[in-house]
């Protein structure tokens, strides 16, 4: 019994793809939302603070711009807080991202599971000698980019979430997708 070679020389007619649904221009734009766990250590900050960036570039917000590079610095900053002052081990804080549509306001939510070292309100240092510490000013910096910022205890489990509003010009609005 014989079977029947496979032609390989045989050519294949490509076709056209056709969009299944036609895009519907009457719909409302998309609602811009991102979250992920991250290991609690200065790697799994670093990574969360890249993949913010990408995500805001990705959500029509590049790179180089005031906005971006403030939303990524309010991120790496409350990250990098998490990792140092809410770690507790084997337990991972989480990153959310959240832009609605048709608003002017990105919010930015990190969650740890250390609920008994809560942030203070930064004082801003009056320029006397000495201010010229590396740490314990994330907190102002954040405070200063972001229109509002705050905590909250996490509501499903121990820990807490610290969250901040960074938001958009006009002008920067209208770039958005």
């Amino acid at each position: 019994m014989t079977a029947k070679p496979i032609d390989r020389t045989a050519t294949t007619q490509l076709t056209t793809p056709r969009a299944l649904v036609s895009p519907d221009t009457s719909a409302p734009p998309p609602e811009h939302t991102f979250e992920m766990r991250f290991t609690s250590t200065p790697r799994g900050a670093r990574l969360a603070r890249c993949l913010a960036a990408v995500r805001l570039d990705g959500w029509g917000i590049p790179y180089g711009t005031d906005a971006h590079d403030s939303v990524v610095l309010i991120v790496a900053e409350l990250t990098a807080n998490a990792v140092r002052h809410g770690h507790v081990p084997g337990r991972d804080f989480h990153l959310r991202l959240h832009a609605p549509p048709h608003d002017r306001v990105l919010r930015v939510e990190v969650t740890d599971t250390r609920g008994e070292r809560l942030p203070r309100r930064p004082a801003v240092p009056q320029g006397a000698a000495g201010t010229e510490e590396e740490a314990g000013r994330g907190l102002l910096l954040v405070s200063q980019l972001a229109a509002r910022w705050d905590w909250h205890p996490r509501p499903d489990g121990p820990g807490k979430t610290v969250w901040a509003e960074y938001v958009f010009a006009t002008s920067q609005r209208q770039r958005r997708c």
